[in-house]
């Protein structure tokens, strides 16, 4: 808990909020952080989850700017398949947990799948 803490407060500049006072006495030793009007809820489990191409996308004002700020920082990038108006990547929290980052710059198409 304590690396994936330190991910999300000092690398991606997540402020942390407090917990239900109700949490501690159960026995759930959870971490909160704001993201915007959104909360993200570290969840401690015995076992790692299994890796998946699941993720959450956080929306970011200049991508370029983040993409080289988290480099500096020592976080490894992933390149993935471009989205047509958008500037985008991958990294991973210490336990392999996926974020995409990603910059609007216009409406994409969308594809109906049938």
């Amino acid at each position: 808990m304590d690396r994936a803490v330190a991910f999300y407060k000092r690398i991606l500049g997540l402020p942390e909020i407090g917990i239900p006072s109700t949490f501690p006495p159960a026995g759930l030793r959870v971490r909160w952080f704001q993201l915007g009007d959104q909360q993200l809820h570290l969840i401690p489990t015995p076992e790692p989850d299994a890796t998946s191409p699941r993720h959450v996308a956080l929306n970011v004002d200049d991508a370029q700017a983040a993409r080289a700020e988290l480099k500096n920082k020592g976080v490894a990038i992933s390149e993935s398949v471009p989205i047509p108006g958008a500037n985008r990547f991958f990294v991973s929290d210490p336990d392999g947990n996926k974020i995409e980052l990603i910059e609007w710059k216009k409406t994409y198409h969308v594809v109906r799948l049938e």
